[in-house]
């Protein structure tokens, strides 16, 4: 899908597809050596282009449809660009920050391939990179994993304050009850919105403003990549840090999703989609070329405290819809 070769003999290569806006990794059939893989200077980018202007199509539209009334199409436009720039610039950042280090460890890398979805409440699933496994040891496998996380993390938490700047605080309606759509705040967002308004007065709520809510996707995006499990983002920190021991952890947790999905189901069978895609995927993470190199005292600490995100950027009932 993402890679190509010359002169390609019979073979069918093993594609592993993960939940959105993750890293891809492509495995070739027994016999194959990395020598077949094309060079990284011959990266088809026609696709991933067009890919990616879709992608913006989808998530202004999406951004539109949310935040206009049917009336005034102008401002409903705005408000779209407002959602769909800010959206576009944490995904490409978190992409960008997987290819550069690809680059930098020469493991050769696609370029992202973003998938538009024209359909609310987001407009994409994300995008996705093809990588060559078993090229660079352990470090360059902590180094990729987790330079997507932190290069998005940046401008989520940019859009996240400037947009609950623009945002407004509104009373309910008794006459008019609320309609629409509604989030579910994790942690971090509670705080940065409690920051920003203080203690809400009763019956009153927070009146997002679209770049808020393309901050709030950027939390939901990261904490999903930073789960420790197979080959998300959190997958290949994990890894970096236990080596073979993040299996059992991987799949320890993958059990546990399962049986909180099935037990609440009313609350959280909306994860059933992302359960079995990681069951299809498995927990189970491939070894890098040297997984005996070290990884030093700072990548550790940064490697398990940004697992810990996860806790205060995620959120098990993300979005709901009130009336």
């Amino acid at each position: 899908m993402s890679r190509s070769w010359d002169n390609e003999p019979e073979f069918e290569p093993q594609i592993i597809l993960p939940p959105p806006a993750e890293t891809v990794e492509i495995v070739p059939a027994a016999g194959w050596q990395i020598e077949d893989v094309q060079p990284v200077s011959r990266r088809r980018w026609r696709v991933p282009l067009l890919l990616f202007a879709a992608t913006c199509l989808s998530t202004l539209f999406v951004g539109t449809i949310l935040s206009g009334d049917g009336k005034d199409w102008v401002a409903s436009f705005r408000s779209g660009l407002r959602y769909s720039i800010p959206l576009m610039t944490i995904l490409v950042c978190h992409e960008m920050g997987h290819f550069l280090q690809a680059r930098r460890y020469g493991v050769p890398a696609s370029l992202p391939y973003f998938i538009p979805v024209p359909l609310p409440p987001i407009g994409t699933f994300g995008a996705v990179i093809g990588m060559t496994p078993r090229v660079g040891g352990r470090k360059a496998l902590f180094d990729i994993g987790i330079s997507g996380p932190l290069a998005g993390l940046a401008p989520t938490l940019l859009f996240c304050l400037w947009g609950l700047q623009l945002s407004e605080v509104k009373p309910f309606l008794a006459e008019q009850p609320p309609r629409g759509l509604a989030v579910g705040s994790p942690l971090l967002f509670q705080y940065l919105t409690q920051k920003q308004f203080g203690r809400l007065p009763p019956n009153h709520y927070v009146d997002l403003d679209p770049m808020a809510f393309a901050g709030w996707v950027g939390l939901l995006i990261t904490s999903l990549n930073l789960i420790p499990i197979g080959q998300l983002d959190g997958g290949h920190i994990l890894y970096a840090l236990l080596r073979r021991q993040a299996r059992k952890v991987a799949a320890l947790l993958l059990f546990t999703a399962l049986f909180m999905v099935i037990w609440k189901w009313e609350y959280y069978g909306h994860w059933i989609v992302m359960i079995f895609l990681l069951f299809l995927i498995g927990p189970m993470h491939p070894p890098t070329a040297d997984d005996d190199e070290p990884i030093g005292v700072f990548r550790t600490l940064l490697g398990w405290l940004t697992l810990a995100f996860v806790l205060i950027g995620f959120t098990p009932t993300p979005l709901y819809y009130v009336g």
